[in-house]
């Protein structure tokens, strides 16, 4: 499909469809929030740094929304939820998606933009009765959130705008199908050695075994 995409780029046959714009970070809270201490690290090896986000999808009448989570360093996605309601539930059953297929350490720290949705009393909560620390983006900076953002192109690039879902069923039975049989299993990462997250991540524990 990526053949065939470039093809029809190269010839102008795409149609060029303008996107509406919707927002998905509100950071005008008087919730708390936490300093940036993911900068700061020096990735080694996998949970140490999860990196969260929210996106938005359009459908033939109305938005959804997906928020991941996501490895720093192996670029998995480990933990993803989709819903037609952009709150706290949102990203909170993303993170229990994540908790419940991770073997978490001590000292793992959780990174996202200072939205209410992560700084809310439940997700903050969450996050240290499992003893991960927080970290959150400067405001107006989206750059402190780079591989989560990234991401989200290769997602959009490579499967929604490929495709118009007519259900959210359908798109969360596609997007599922995209994160965990394509994008973790077999898309090629340079940063990983040219090897998908899947296999990076198998690698390193074959390494430590």
């Amino acid at each position: 499909h990526k053949k065939v995409l470039k093809i029809m780029r190269e010839k102008s046959l795409l149609c060029k469809i303008k996107r509406a714009f919707v927002k998905t970070t509100d950071s005008n809270h008087k919730l708390a929030t936490y300093p940036n201490i993911a900068r700061d690290i020096l990735l080694t090896g996998i949970n140490q740094l999860w990196v969260s986000d929210i996106t938005y999808i359009r459908l033939p009448q109305e938005f959804v929304y997906l928020a991941v989570i996501l490895d720093a360093y192996s670029r998995k996605v480990v933990g993803w939820h989709l819903s037609k309601r952009i709150d706290s539930n949102l990203c909170l059953r993303a993170l229990d998606a994540a908790l419940s297929f991770r073997n978490i350490s001590k000292g793992l720290v959780h990174h996202s933009d200072q939205g209410i949705q992560y700084a809310t009393c439940n997700y903050v909560n969450k996050l240290k009765e499992n003893g991960i620390k927080i970290s959150m983006s400067r405001k107006g900076n989206p750059y402190d959130n780079a591989k989560a953002e990234s991401f989200f192109k290769t997602l959009k690039r490579e499967e929604v705008y490929l495709f118009e879902y007519e259900t959210f069923a359908e798109a969360k039975l596609r997007i599922g199908s995209f994160i965990e049989d394509v994008y973790n299993q077999k898309r090629l990462h340079s940063s990983l050695g040219y090897v998908p997250p899947n296999e990076f991540e198998g690698q390193i524990v074959a390494m430590v075994s």
